[in-house]
């Protein structure tokens, strides 16, 4: 099977919470679920409000990333995950 590169945008319930702290958690979320984090980006939003974004790559035959998101949502401080893209690796 491929690999996948996936990104995850991970939103926080406010402009205060600690974005670093839900970068990590979902790092090992994603790790467990099999996948590595290639790169993290931080995007601003609007209000002061920014989101946690999440290049990770891993393997097709894992299939959905519904139980990975729904574990990510329950990160304290965490509002919303969402899958933003999902591309096939070439190689």
């Amino acid at each position: 099977m491929a690999q996948v590169v996936i990104t995850l945008k991970i939103m926080p319930e406010s402009p205060e919470v600690d974005l670093k702290k839900i970068e990590i958690k979902a790092t090992k979320a994603i790790t467990a679920f099999g996948g590595h984090v290639g790169k993290v980006e931080i995007e601003p939003i609007a209000f002061g409000l920014k989101a946690v974004k999440l290049f990770f790559v891993m393997d097709e035959s894992k299939g959905s990333t519904e139980e990975l998101e729904t574990q990510i949502a329950k990160i304290e401080d965490v509002n919303s995950v969402e899958v933003t893209d999902v591309r096939r690796t070439i190689g």
